[in-house]
């Protein structure tokens, strides 16, 4: 017994509101262009890792360094977290269809998700190689590591630099920000493993360096990767309360209870909403509409809201949240 539903979208505006409007209102929102702009960022990426793999793998080979090979393997690792990371957030830009009426917004959740678990496999390859070579220790060539790993440095850390503006915003961006500066890390210790090798002679150096490395890398993707689950499980997306939110939709004149209010990640950096007002007194009209959810936008950051209006007369019958929230 709805009295009123309306849909708000700024993305994909409401043409009964006029396209022109949402469309400008958009491009002024700084999280949309999240993706549209690390397009360069990730095809710089892709290259100069790429052509530093090959270089760091041959140098491997020649010299007989594990190390060294290890840390081509794990540039190699991320040379394909920043091609999955880069699909997700181009996917993300897709219109939505009739099979997918949000787009492909998701892709980027999921992006996230692979390359934690991609980075785990990834450590976990370099762990058991240096457990290994724990017990069959031979001589390694310091400063050929020194050097090869040197330039890791200079290549990973101008990569992550790319995204690190971008890393706090959008959780995908910060996962091949992670790789990128997890990798410059790898390298570092690659370098000092060198450094300590010239000095002492001690071929143990190098796989004890390496598990302190994957420790670090591990901690960070932990993060990562229980974070981009719970996106994935639609949960409240972190900086945002529920209850905050109920809060000011009951503060909403005429607003006497709030019920089925849910908030979910439709991106990792696009939140959407849905919620049933009772209002007593009847449909307020559009302009309440579109100052809720002119609100819910700017204080909430919530850009997909879809409110439904109900006079109360009849019971609950959606309730799905289990509770009716009244108005003090």
């Amino acid at each position: 017994m709805s009295a009123g539903h309306a849909h708000h979208d700024h993305d994909h505006g409401s043409h009964s509101h006029g396209h022109g409007h949402s469309h400008g209102h958009n491009h002024g929102h700084g999280h949309s262009h999240a993706p549209a702009d690390f397009g360069r960022a990730f095809a710089i990426g892709i290259v100069l890792n790429t052509v530093f793999v090959l270089i760091e793998g041959g140098y491997g080979l020649v010299s007989g360094s594990m190390a060294l090979l290890a840390d081509a393997g794990h540039n190699l690792s991320d040379v394909l977290g920043l091609i999955i990371a880069w699909g997700g957030a181009t996917l993300a830009k897709r219109p939505p269809s009739k099979r997918f009426t949000y787009g492909l917004r998701g892709s980027t959740i999921l992006a996230a998700l692979f390359n934690a678990l991609f980075l785990l496999l990834a450590i976990g390859a370099l762990a058991l190689e240096a457990i290994q070579r724990f017990g069959d220790p031979h001589p390694v060539p310091g400063m050929t590591m020194i050097v090869v790993a040197a330039i890791g440095i200079v290549i990973n850390g101008a990569t992550a630099l790319l995204f690190m503006s971008g890393s706090k915003g959008d959780l995908n961006i910060r996962g091949a920000y992670l790789h990128m500066a997890a990798d410059a890390g790898v390298s570092a210790g690659v370098v000092l493993a060198g450094l300590l090798i010239l000095w002492t002679g001690a071929s143990w150096i190098d796989p004890a360096v390496t598990l302190v490395i994957v420790a670090v890398i591990f901690w960070g993707t932990w993060g990562l990767l229980r974070e981009s689950v719970v996106m994935s499980l639609a949960a409240v997306p972190p900086g945002l309360d529920l209850d905050d939110v109920r809060g000011a939709l009951l503060a909403l004149p005429g607003v006497a209870r709030v019920h089925d209010l849910h908030i979910w990640p439709m991106s990792t950096t696009e939140t959407a909403l849905t919620a049933h007002l009772v209002m007593p007194a009847g449909h307020p009209g559009d302009v309440f509409l579109h100052d809720a959810q002119h609100q819910l936008e700017h204080r909430f950051h919530i850009r997909h809201a879809t409110i439904q209006v109900e006079t109360g007369d009849a019971p609950c019958h959606l309730n799905l949240d289990g509770k009716d929230h009244a108005a003090h």
